[in-house]
């Protein structure tokens, strides 16, 4: 996971942003937060190579599972450093967000088809549903 020097794939920014689904300016925006490197210029453009295409993909897959950009910061220095104790306590301290997120979104998700079965029952009147959100 440690980015290399080495660039063997030669990529452009256009082509290593499209190979994780992502926009030139959001590779920009990872340089400028320090989540990748700038390589130097080969010529008039700069060329990305095999494990930035893998630290890229690291970013946006630690993205999908919730973690701020600054905790793949670290996640990403520490695995230059291998302290799993650290990366274990990010990912557990993670864990608990999403627990905390699950409930929240099964509490909103009850709450949601209370209000459907109320309104799919009602008696005239306000809808129950534009109520709660009026409220």
């Amino acid at each position: 996971m440690v980015q290399s020097q080495h660039h063997s794939l030669g990529l452009t920014i256009a082509r290593l942003a499209a190979s994780a689904g992502v926009g030139v300016e959001t590779v920009r925006y990872y340089q400028r937060r320090g989540l990748l490197i700038e390589p130097p210029r080969s010529g008039t453009i700069r060329r990305y190579g095999s494990e930035d295409v893998r630290r890229l993909q690291f970013i946006r897959h630690a993205q999908a599972a919730g973690f701020t950009l600054e905790e793949i910061k670290e996640l990403l220095d520490l695995d230059s450093t291998d302290d799993r104790q650290r990366a274990r306590e990010l990912a557990t301290a993670r864990v608990k967000a999403l627990d905390d997120q699950i409930r929240k979104l099964k509490s909103a998700r009850d709450a949601l088809k209370t209000l459907a079965r109320e309104c799919a029952g009602g008696e005239g009147g306000p809808c129950p549903i534009l109520s709660a959100f009026d409220a």
